[in-house]
This record gives C-alpha cells, sequence and structure tokens, in this order.
C-alpha cells in the first residue's frame, strides 16, 4: 500500500496546464482538471424529456388479452424526470459511462468510467436541494484512471477505480482508492490521497464507521482502510469481487467466481450462498441488503433473492422484456437497488424494472418510461437516479405522499378507479393516495390529497372546482400538455403544481394558493384571456406569471 499527497504536484501543473476553462494538475501520465466553465456545469442539466414518466406493466408487455382491464385504472408510482445530466467529455476523457451514484444529504456524487480499452473517468458533485433545478455544482476528470464506484462521508469523497500501474509513477497497482476533499458541492485536489490494493481493478466502496471497505476484481481482495489515514487495517483475498454492501455488522461482498459472502467484521465468513449465475467478465454486477434478505443483480437471470440466515433462495425476479428490439447480450440485470418497498433492477436494454416487495414474493409493476440503456441505479428518499449509458444520468422523483398530508387528509378513501378521471357536473369527490392518470377531467368538484401525475390534459370546465394537496404533475417537456380552468373555474392549490405545457386561464377563471409554502414550476406560459383572478402567495419556479 501507498499513499501520496498530489499537492505538491498540483502546484507544478498548475504553471505549465492552465487554461481559460478548466485547471489542469499533471503528473506525467495521470492527469486530474477540475472544470471551472460555469456554463459548462449549467449546460449539463437538460429537460428535453422531463416530465411525468409512464410504466409499462406486465399487460402492457406481454399482451395478454386477461389483463387488459388492469391496463384501464390509474396506475401506482406517480413518477417524474426531473431532469438528465449530460455524460462530461472533455479532451481524452471522452465516450464516458456514469458507473456508481453515492447520495447524501442534497447532493449526490456520481462516478464514470470508460468502457473502451484504456483508462479514463470523472466525478459530479449535483445540487439536488430543489427538486425542480438540480445543478451541477462541480466536475472533475481524470485522463488516466476508470472510477467505478464512489461514496461520501464526513466532507470527503471516496472513490475507486482501475490506472494503468505500468505509466504511473504512483500506483504500485492497477486498483486504487483515493480521497478528495467535497465540501459545499465543491471537489479540493489539494491533498489528494492514495491508496493501491492487489487486483486487476477496484470495483466497489463502503463506508462503515471510520473504515473504508474496498472490493478489487480479478485475483483481488476485501481491504478494510483506516477513513482518515487510508492505512491498510485487514485484507482477504478473494478471486473475482464486484460488490461490497454494509448493514449493522454485517459485510456482504459479492464474488462473481462462487456467490455471496457474509462476513463480520474482523472479515470472517459468517455465511456462504452459492450461486452458478454467469455474471460476465469485467461486467458491474452488485447487491443489497433488503431486510432480512440480499438481493444480487444475477445478469441474465434477473435479481436473486436471498435470505441472509439461512442462505436459501427466496425468489428470481425475473426481467421484463422491452417491447423494442433489444440485443440479448444487453438484456441483463447489472444492479440492483432497494427503497423502503420498492425493488430496481437495472435491466440494461430492457430499462429500469420497478417491483413492489411484498410479504412473501416480489410483484413485478413494470419498466419505466426512460431512453438509453439502464446500466446502474441508486436511491434513496424520494429520488432514483438511473445511469443510462450515453443518455446520462437520470434523476427521477418517486412523489411519495407527504406523511402530514396524509394524516390531514385521513378521511379521505383511496382513489383506485380509472386511469381517465371524469367528475361530472353537480358531482363532488375526494380521494387521497399516489396514482398515475392518463388524463383528468373536472365538471364538478374535485378534491385530490396526495401525490398525482398526468399524462395528458388536465380541464377543469366552466364552475367547476379542483383543489390539491400534496404533488399533481401533467405532461413532460417533449409532450408538452396544459392545464384549462374555463370561465367561473377554480384551482385550488397547496404543495407542488408542476406543468410541463401551459396554464390557460379563460375569461373569469381563477386560480388561488393556499399557505405560505406552494411552489409552481411552468415549462410553458400562463395565458390569460379576459379577466382572470390570481390569488395567494406562492413561489413561482420559472417566473412564469
Amino acid at each position: 500500500m501507498k499513499k501520496t499527497p498530489l499537492y505538491v504536484l498540483a502546484f507544478l501543473g498548475l504553471m505549465t496546464a492552465c487554461t481559460d476553462e478548466t485547471t489542469v494538475y499533471s503528473e506525467t501520465q495521470d492527469d486530474i482538471s477540475i472544470e471551472k466553465n460555469e456554463q459548462a456545469l449549467e449546460n449539463s442539466i437538460v429537460y428535453d424529456n422531463a416530465g411525468v414518466l409512464d410504466i409499462m406493466d406486465e399487460a402492457t408487455l406481454s399482451g395478454k388479452s386477461g389483463l387488459a382491464a388492469k391496463a384501464d385504472l390509474a396506475g401506482d408510482y406517480p413518477l417524474t424526470l426531473v431532469a438528465q445530466v449530460d455524460v462530461p467529455s472533455s479532451g481524452s476523457s471522452t465516450n464516458l459511462t456514469a458507473s456508481h451514484v453515492s447520495l447524501d444529504g442534497d447532493y449526490a456524487y456520481v462516478s464514470y468510467n470508460t468502457v473502451e480499452d484504456g483508462y479514463a473517468g470523472a466525478m459530479d458533485i449535483i445540487n439536488v436541494s430543489n427538486p425542480h433545478s438540480p445543478r451541477v455544482t462541480s466536475r472533475l476528470y481524470y485522463t488516466n484512471a476508470d472510477i467505478n464506484s464512489l461514496q461520501y462521508a464526513n466532507g470527503y469523497v471516496y472513490f475507486v477505480g482501475g490506472v494503468d500501474s505500468e505509466t504511473s509513477v504512483r500506483a504500485t497497482s492497477n486498483s486504487f482508492l483515493g480521497k478528495i476533499s467535497a465540501s459545499n458541492g465543491k471537489f479540493s485536489v489539494a491533498g489528494i490521497t492514495y491508496a493501491f490494493q492487489e487486483g486487476y481493478n477496484a470495483t466497489d466502496v463502503a463506508v462503515n464507521g471510520n473504515s473504508i471497505l474496498v472490493t478489487s476484481g480479478q485475483e483481488g481482495t476485501l481491504s478494510v482502510y483506516n477513513k482518515n489515514t487510508l492505512e491498510v487495517q485487514n485484507e482477504t483475498p478473494f478471486m473475482d469481487l464486484r460488490s461490497v454492501a454494509v448493514q449493522s455488522n454485517s459485510i456482504a461482498v459479492l464474488d462473481a467466481s462462487q456467490g455471496i459472502h457474509v462476513l463480520d467484521e474482523n472479515l470472517n465468513v459468517v455465511n456462504a450462498i452459492a450461486i452458478s449465475s454467469d455474471f460476465g467478465v469485467n461486467t458491474k454486477r452488485t447487491l443489497d441488503f433488503a431486510g432480512d434478505n440480499i438481493v444480487v443483480a444475477e445478469g441474465s437471470k434477473g435479481a436473486g433473492v436471498y435470505n441472509i440466515a439461512t442462505g436459501n433462495l427466496v425468489e428470481y425476479v425475473p426481467i421484463l422484456l422491452n417491447p423494442t428490439e433489444v440485443s440479448v447480450s444487453d438484456v441483463v440485470t447489472n444492479a440492483v437497488a432497494t427503497n423502503e418497498d420498492v425493488l430496481l433492477m437495472a435491466n440494461g436494454g430492457a430499462g429500469l424494472c420497478l417491483s413492489e416487495e411484498q410479504s412473501s414474493s416480489t410483484d413485478l409493476v413494470g419498466i419505466i418510461q426512460l431512453e438509453g440503456s439502464i446500466n446502474y441505479v441508486a436511491t434513496k428518499g424520494d429520488y432514483v437516479f438511473a445511469a443510462s449509458g450515453k443518455e446520462g444520468l437520470q434523476i427521477i422523483k418517486l412523489n411519495k405522499p407527504d406523511e402530514s398530508l396524509a394524516t390531514r387528509c385521513a378521511q379521505l378513501s383511496k382513489y383506485s378507479g380509472s386511469a381517465n378521471l371524469n367528475v361530472n357536473a353537480n358531482q363532488t369527490l375526494a380521494y387521497r393516495g399516489s396514482k398515475r392518470f392518463n388524463s383528468v377531467t373536472i365538471g364538478g368538484d374535485l378534491l385530490l390529497c396526495g401525490s398525482w401525475t398526468v399524462k395528458n390534459e388536465v380541464n377543469i370546465n366552466a364552475n367547476a372546482l379542483f383543489e390539491m394537496n400534496g404533488t399533481f404533475v401533467v405532461g413532460r417537456n417533449n409532450k408538452r400538455k396544459n392545464i384549462t380552468i374555463a370561465s367561473g373555474a377554480t384551482l385550488r392549490v397547496e404543495g407542488n403544481l408542476t406543468i410541463y405545457g401551459d396554464l390557460i386561464l379563460n375569461d373569469g377563471a381563477t386560480i388561488e394558493f393556499i399557505g405560505d409554502n406552494s411552489v409552481v414550476n411552468i415549462f410553458g406560459n400562463v395565458k390569460k384571456s379576459g379577466n382572470v383572478t390570481i390569488d395567494g402567495k406562492f413561489k413561482d419556479v420559472r417566473n412564469k406569471f
């Protein structure tokens, strides 16, 4: 193991390698650059496909007529695509793909590597504190190193990957661990430290208290480092490690040559679960704890669910096939992630699959409508981050219902009806819940409490009343749809209203905002005809009023 501060080398690099857009720190072949062009960072956020996400369920994908009635019902999981982050590209650091995401507080930390020969990588810090307007706040490039995984903890990013040790004056092995300061959404290259371990490529990293756990691939090790000094505390050899996960005092690693090993904090094997699946060569495969089980990405088999205590196979969650033509070799589960009772599977060309974890089995919900081949997925709180090859990183909001809102609306019935919600004149309806609609037409009175998305138009007819408490999202940025408020009609908003399209206020229409914290985010325009009423306090994200 060897570690070397970078700040001396950084000073020498500054004297010879400065440009208007990047500051480059050079150490012979090991080049590092920080993006200084704020416009380039701002332009990395793309809203072209933002908006309501559809989910292709089993009925749609299989074409089974017996399931046709299910497709006519409003769907669970009203997801929205917040934005996409373009893949970094600078100099020789081109053709990068997102390899891992670490989520902490208001920030997402993203690593990138190259699938081509040679080494190149990057890291991003993305501020997601404002769900309507994520920002790339810092970007770092490596021209001689793949960054395969990373984890944030206490002001630092710990990152692992591969480097050509024959051309690097620092590297004693191809597998490395790096530690870089990352405070207030900014990388600082002063004093980056490194450690090296056996193996062709470091594949994953996890923070466990005061220790850093690192796996390296073929002929590698599971190594434990001191979080502050990066000195080796313990290590044990494995044939082909791909992933590591930590839960309480248990450590789980995925060895592509054998299966799962569950270890204690001293790296003693507590349980070994043999898996015969073909995990491929040099491929991304992950595992994740899910209560009493471990979920493993098993390539063409989908996701395997195993009981931690017994080692028994609980079930295989298969890959739902996207109806578009996809190469068989690209239909593989690369990564899995869990969020409460939700299981997400990054299935390559077959897309991002969402399932519900039930008490005794997993119920397939469907494939989320995303572009690109989904290579990795991470989730925490109300967000999902999906790495999709050249389509970049996709930021998805789960739109979980607010708990305090659920309390206020607890007396209402949960909605379970049609995906085309139609409220007739002189009819009063009120629901709580979390659903996906195709369309909403209101002729009477409607109250919706919770989180809702609408793929198509919303029409509030003459003298009708629509009250929403929570989250309500309409349309997509590339398929814009409107909310139209007719004469004498009222839209009353308490919470977050997003329209990928126009808000159309006809003569005599009213929109009211309740409380002090309502937010409206309109990607089209506010169109007013004649005398209209706009009341209350609200935050206008895009200044459309």
